[in-house]
């Protein structure tokens, strides 16, 4: 499985940014997909995760609020649309997939089993 992550960039606070990730290599739907975070100097943190029929999970309510985790499976693609966004979600993301189910300790970027993107970066300024 490859994972490429894309749709990163410097914007300003309030700005909007749609991240995508493509996988290739095995079948998407296959996968429940989701979107991690690591700023500077901290760990990386669960951000959102959607199985193929589409059922979301969000890290809290505020991103649920603001992020918006989707998928194409046709296209194979995962979206993450990130709206109102603010200095502290200046970070990298990163894509990753699981085969069939979200694991049990999803939040934990350690205990995730499955693949991950390289990553893509956004910035944030006020």
């Amino acid at each position: 499985v490859q994972l490429q992550a894309s749709g990163g960039g410097a914007v300003q606070s309030g700005d909007s940014l749609r991240l995508s990730c493509a996988l290739s290599g095995r079948t998407f739907s296959d996968y429940v997909m989701a979107w991690f975070r690591q700023a500077p100097g901290k760990e990386r943190e669960f951000v959102a995760a959607i199985n193929w029929g589409g059922v979301r999970t969000y890290d809290t309510d505020s991103m649920k609020g603001r992020f918006t985790i989707s998928r194409d499976n046709a296209k194979s693609i995962l979206y993450l649309q990130m709206n109102s966004l603010k200095p502290e979600d200046t970070a990298v993301y990163y894509c990753a997939a699981n085969l069939a189910r979200l694991p049990d300790l999803y939040r934990d970027y350690l205990k995730w089993p499955g693949y991950w993107g390289q990553g893509t970066q956004v910035t944030v300024s006020s």
